[in-house]
C-alpha cells in the first residue's frame, strides 16, 4: 500500500464510509418528519390539496406513508435476503426518489387528482424509506464491530435528526420569506429531499457487500474480497473462517416468520420484544412531536410565529444532546437508557399538563404567557433531549443483536412494520387529539410513557457487550424458567451489561457474534 494510500485509508475507512453512507440514508426518515411539519400548515397546500386545517385528512395523508414503510420493509427485506443487502437499499433509494417527485407534482398546473397524487407519492416514498429503515441497520450492523455497534447506530440515527432539521430549516425559511399562500414554500422542501436519494446513489458502488451474506450463499471468494476491502489485507486474515465457522452454528437457529409471529414458535420471545420495543417508543409521543412540533408549542400559549421558531430551537437542541447517545449507549447500555428516558418523558409530560392549563386558561389567572410558556419549553426540550438519548437508536439496534443472521432481516422487518402502524395511529390521531383534548394531550404521553418505561424494565434484556449466543441464551433460559421477566431469568444477570467483556464484546460482527 503506498503512503498515499494508507493517508487516505487513515483518514475514512471503509467502515467509516459504511457509517456515512448509512447516516445519509436514514437522514431520509428525519427529513420527512421536519418536511410536513409545516407544509401541514401551509394554506396554499391545504387549498391544492382541497382539505381543511383541522379536517383529519391532514393527519391521514401524513400517516399512510408509514403504512407504504411498514409494507416497504418486507418488501426490502426479502430482496436483501436474495439479492443482497446492497441491491436492496440500491431499489429503496429508486423507489423512494420516485415517491418524492410524485409529491412534488402533485396539484402542480392542475387541481383534479392533486390529492390522490400526494396519496400515491406518500405511499410510494414510503415503501422506500420503510425498507431502507429494514435494512440500513441490518447491513450497518454486519460491518461494525460489536463493542462499538450501539455506538455506531446512535451516530447514524443522530443524522436522521440533521434530516429533521436541515428540512425544517428549509420550510421555515422559504414560509417566512415567500409566506403561507405560496405554492413553492411547500413544494421547494418537498424536491429539496432528493438530494439524499441522488447523493446515495451515486456512493452505493463504493461500498461492500456483506461477508455474512455473500457466505450464507456459498460466495466464499466474494466475502473475501469484501473483507480485504473493509479490513485491508493483513487484518482480514483469518476472518473468513470465522464467518463460516459462525454460519455453521447460526444454520441451526434458521427461522422464518412462522416461527416469530406465533406463540409456538422458537423466535416468539425475541419478536416480542422487537414489537414492544417499536410499539414502547411510538407511545412516547415523539413521532407527533416531530411531525406536528409547532402545535405542540401552540398548546403552552404561544403564536403561531414564536412556536415555529421554538420547534426549530428544539431540534436543534435534540440534534446536539443526540450526542450522549452514542457517548452512552455502549458504556451505560440500551436497558438503562431506555427505561430512565421513558420515566423521564413521563414526568416532563405530567409537568407539561400542569403548563398547557395555566396557559390556556392565562386570562382567567392573569398570568402572563410567558410566564408558563418559557418554563413549559424548556422541560419539552428536556423531554424531547430524553427520547433522542433514550429511545431514538435503542429499539433498531435490539433486533440486529437477539436474531442470527438468517433471521436478521426478518427481525428488523417486523421492527419497521410495527413501528410504522404505531406512527400511522400516532400521526393520524395526533390531530383530533389538538382539536378535541387540548393540553390533556400532554397527560396521555405521561401516561403512556409510565407504561413504556415499566414494559422495558420488566421485560427487555440488556443486549449490548453480548454476542448474539450470548442473548439467545436469555430467551432459552427465560422458556425453561417459565417466566419473561428479566429480573427472573437468570438470577437477573441481563438487567444489566455484563460487568466483565465477553467474546461478543472482544470480536468483530463479522467474525460471528451474530449481531
Amino acid at each position: 500500500m503506498s503512503t498515499i494510500q494508507k493517508a487516505k485509508s487513515a483518514l475514512i475507512s471503509k467502515q467509516h464510509e459504511v457509517v456515512l453512507f448509512s447516516s445519509t440514508a436514514i437522514a431520509l426518515y428525519g427529513y420527512d418528519q421536519g418536511m410536513m411539519s409545516l407544509i401541514n400548515t401551509n394554506y396554499d397546500y391545504l387549498d391544492t390539496m382541497g382539505i381543511a386545517e383541522e379536517s383529519p385528512l391532514v393527519g391521514i395523508i401524513v400517516s399512510v406513508y408509514y403504512l407504504g414503510c411498514a409494507v416497504g420493509a418486507v418488501l426490502a427485506s426479502q430482496l436483501g435476503d436474495y439479492k443482497g443487502r446492497r441491491p436492496s437499499i440500491h431499489t429503496c433509494l429508486i423507489v423512494t426518489a420516485i415517491g418524492n417527485l410524485f409529491m412534488f407534482v402533485a396539484g402542480l398546473g392542475y387541481n383534479r387528482g392533486a390529492r390522490t397524487m400526494m396519496f400515491l407519492g406518500r405511499i410510494i416514498m414510503g415503501l422506500g424509506v420503510g425498507g431502507i429503515d429494514a435494512v440500513i441497520p441490518v447491513y450497518s450492523s454486519e460491518l461494525n464491530e460489536s463493542g462499538a455497534r450501539g455506538k455506531a447506530l446512535a451516530q447514524e440515527f443522530q443524522s436522521n435528526i440533521f434530516g429533521l432539521n436541515m428540512a425544517f430549516g428549509i420550510n421555515l425559511g422559504l414560509t417566512k420569506g415567500l409566506g403561507k399562500e405560496n405554492q413553492w414554500a411547500w413544494r421547494i422542501p418537498i424536491i429539496a429531499m432528493q438530494a439524499y436519494p441522488v447523493l446515495l446513489l451515486t456512493c452505493i458502488y463504493r461500498l461492500p457487500e456483506s461477508p455474512r451474506w455473500l457466505v450464507f450463499h456459498k460466495r466464499d471468494d466474494d466475502a473475501q474480497e469484501a473483507l480485504v476491502e473493509i479490513y485491508g489485507n493483513e487484518e482480514s486474515e483469518g476472518k473468513l473462517d470465522e464467518i463460516k465457522k459462525a454460519h455453521d452454528e447460526e444454520t441451526s437457529h434458521a427461522v422464518g416468520y412462522n416461527d416469530m409471529i406465533w406463540p409456538s414458535g422458537k423466535q416468539f420471545h425475541p419478536t416480542m420484544v422487537t414489537v414492544m420495543g417499536q410499539v414502547n417508543q411510538a407511545l412516547t409521543g415523539y413521532g407527533a412531536v416531530s411531525v406536528y412540533g409547532p402545535q405542540i408549542f401552540e398548546l403552552l400559549g404561544f403564536g403561531v410565529n414564536k412556536a415555529e421558531f421554538l420547534t426549530l430551537g428544539n431540534y436543534i437542541s435534540y440534534f446536539f444532546l443526540m450526542t450522549l447517545a452514542w457517548l452512552l449507549i455502549d458504556k451505560v447500555g440500551r436497558r438503562i437508557l431506555m427505561v430512565l428516558g421513558a420515566f423521564g418523558i413521563s414526568l416532563c409530560f405530567l409537568i407539561l399538563t400542569l403548563f398547557g392549563s395555566l396557559a390556556m386558561n392565562s386570562d382567567k389567572f392573569g398570568i402572563p404567557v410567558q410566564a408558563v410558556g418559557i418554563p413549559g419549553s424548556v422541560f419539552l426540550y428536556i423531554a424531547t433531549g430524553l427520547f433522542g438519548i433514550g429511545w431514538l437508536s435503542e429499539i433498531w439496534l435490539i433486533p440486529t443483536e437477539i436474531f442470527p443472521s438468517t433471521s436478521r432481516a426478518q427481525g428488523s422487518a417486523i421492527s419497521v412494520i410495527i413501528w410504522g402502524i404505531a406512527n400511522f395511529a400516532v400521526t393520524l390521531l395526533t390531530p383530533i387529539g389538538f382539536n378535541n383534548l387540548n393540553y390533556w394531550l400532554f397527560l396521555i404521553f405521561s401516561i403512556t410513557n409510565l407504561f413504556a418505561g415499566w414494559w422495558t424494565w420488566a421485560y427487555s434484556p440488556e443486549t449490548g457487550r453480548r454476542s448474539f449466543e450470548e442473548n439467545q441464551a436469555f430467551f432459552d433460559d427465560a422458556k425453561k424458567e417459565g417466566t419473561w421477566l428479566v429480573t427472573r431469568v437468570d438470577k437477573g444477570v441481563f438487567r444489566h451489561l455484563p460487568r466483565e467483556k465477553g467474546n461478543g464484546e472482544r470480536q468483530p460482527l463479522l467474525a460471528g457474534d451474530g449481531a
